[in-house]
């Protein structure tokens, strides 16, 4: 052995005793402390109404632009994956850089609530929230950033409402082509999957079955998560990101069952999104009315709104001015953390620049 192996392999052990002690010391820590307190950036309530919720975020600068901006979260989690803590926060980032942010959350819908349709979400609760900004604000127009199925419901208010007062639109993660999705495809085949029966008998379908869902597109995936925050407990950056992580995970909402119902059967069984055939409220979805400036987002590693399930919807906008940007990260990691840090807030920041004035 060399004479500078040994130093290296002292100094090797050195350090994978120091992490096996930390790991004992802060395992305890970790096993006692609290849930973190997320989604506090300060806010008022603009709306509460049953399960729809509308916020407006403070003000972080002296100068905003014109254009307000609103997010609209997906209707299975909350919206807090937007505001995690101070310095991981897009909510932050954007109040920062001058916007003017909203934000359609969701709260579990109530058992009277147990027959919202699409019709609700895309023809009442979205239009309510868009007036609200409008008496807010003073301002015509807004730019709508759908993350996921708020994507969806986005995109299907875009497109029955053409005239505005949309001035942009932004989608991340977004699925079009159901089919596309195949695990999801798989555990919803109409040839097993009753979701009559499911709706019929707990009214709304509950949130613990979606949970299952989402951890069935990869098995392992919790168990390899609890080894890696076993093996990183001595590291406190790993563990902080773990935790907020982990609880927006667990923390999913039961779905109306006439909603659940009718998305399951229009979009996981007939694609009609992809096949042009959406109808609304008895009106048809037209995606090329939507011509507004659009960004289409995608992840790279989506594993739960693969890359083919979401790319087609750029070339069914009828918009001039759109653009698709593909960028690295999972369906989460694209939003929020490290990766989204550096990749998509920036990102969308300049391609809103321009586009808020």
């Amino acid at each position: 052995m060399s004479e500078t192996a040994a130093p290296d392999l002292l100094e090797q052990a050195r350090t994978a005793f120091d992490r096996a002690l930390q790991r004992n010391i802060k395992g305890m820590g970790y096993l006692a402390s609290p849930a973190p307190v997320l989604g506090a950036s300060p806010k008022d309530v603009l709306i509460q109404r049953g399960t729809m919720n509308l916020y407006h975020y403070r003000a972080q600068s002296d100068e905003v632009y014109r254009v307000p901006l609103l997010l609209v979260m997906a209707t299975t989690n909350r919206g807090y994956i937007f505001d995690m803590v101070p310095g991981q926060s897009l909510v932050e980032f954007l109040l920062k850089r001058g916007y003017d942010v909203f934000m359609l959350d969701w709260s579990p819908p109530r058992p009277d609530e147990r027959n919202l349709r699409l019709e609700d979400y895309v023809l009442d609760f979205i239009p309510s929230a868009l007036e609200r900004i409008a008496e807010e604000t003073g301002e015509p127009d807004v730019t709508v950033v759908g993350y996921c199925f708020g994507g969806v419901l986005s995109v299907l208010w875009a497109a029955l409402h053409a005239d505005g007062p949309m001035k942009n639109l932004v989608t991340f993660t977004t699925p079009i082509d159901f089919k596309a999705m195949e695990k999801f495809q798989t555990w919803s085949d109409r040839r097993f999957f009753d979701v009559d029966r499911l709706v019929d008998t707990f009214g709304c379908c509950p949130a613990d079955l979606l949970y299952t869902s989402f951890n069935m597109l990869r098995p392992a995936g919790q168990i390899a998560g609890q080894i890696r925050l076993l093996d990183n407990l001595w590291n406190d950056e790993f563990v902080k990101s773990y935790r907020m992580f982990d609880r927006w995970t667990t923390d999913m909402l039961p779905l109306a069952g006439e909603y659940f119902r009718q998305t399951t059967k229009a979009l996981m069984w007939e694609n009609r999104l992809k096949e042009g055939t959406m109808e609304v409220g008895g009106r048809h979805v037209d995606l090329k009315n939507i011509t507004v400036p659009f960004l289409h987002v995608v992840a790279e590693h989506d594993h739960i709104v693969p890359s083919a399930a979401s790319a087609p919807l750029i070339e069914m906008v009828g918009s001039a001015d759109k653009e698709q940007v593909v960028l690295k990260g999972g369906h989460v990691s694209l939003v929020a953390g490290g990766n989204a840090i550096k990749r998509l807030w920036p990102r969308l920041d300049q391609w809103l620049q321009e586009r808020s004035l």
